[in-house]
């Protein structure tokens, strides 16, 4: 578990399941991704979480308030075997819609980029969003990650089609 001055970062568990899946149904928050995705695919996605942090130690982790009101997930996930940028670990985060602008996509991803580096012994991590995604590129911005075009790429997802990803690069100071 990871905390902030206003939030909790933990691992998932079974009663999350109707949270995380009320978060990818919703159209504002998954516009990004081309719309909601299917209870059944959300559940993939929750055990996929949860599998990775059993095996890694580390994943997108929950988020919620210091009083437990779940407000979505940041973190890392290491990349899937065919991902056009070759094995690496990146950051993403998703909130619902009521938990948008009040810095708490900053301030979990903060944390966890901090435990990538300190607790997991990453040296880079990489973020990567959609070119119209403002939204997250100003989480990106507020992180002082760096743009890193060389990396941009496409990618073919099933039933949203291509998806454009530009790309960011966080490192740790001392791996420079």
């Amino acid at each position: 578990m990871i905390e902030t001055a206003r939030l909790r970062l933990r691992s998932w568990n079974e009663a999350d399941r109707e949270a995380f899946a009320a978060l990818h149904a919703a159209p504002a928050v998954m516009q990004d991704y081309g719309g909601p995705i299917a209870r059944a695919e959300s559940d993939a996605k929750l055990v996929r979480y949860m599998a990775t942090f059993a095996r890694t130690g580390f994943c997108r982790w929950a988020i919620e308030t210091r009083q437990g009101a779940f407000l979505g997930y940041a973190g890392l996930m290491p990349s899937a075997a065919d991902q056009p940028l070759g094995a690496h670990v990146d950051i993403g985060w998703r909130l619902r819609r009521a938990a948008w602008d009040r810095g708490y996509a900053s301030e979990a991803a903060a944390a966890a980029l901090g435990d990538a580096f300190a607790r997991i012994g990453l040296h880079e991590v990489l973020a990567y969003s959609a070119p119209d995604n403002a939204r997250s590129q100003a989480v990106k911005t507020r992180l002082a990650l760096r743009r890193d075009p060389a990396r941009d790429f496409t990618i073919t997802y099933d039933g949203i089609g291509q998806w454009r990803g530009l790309v960011w690069l966080a490192r740790l100071e001392s791996a420079c």
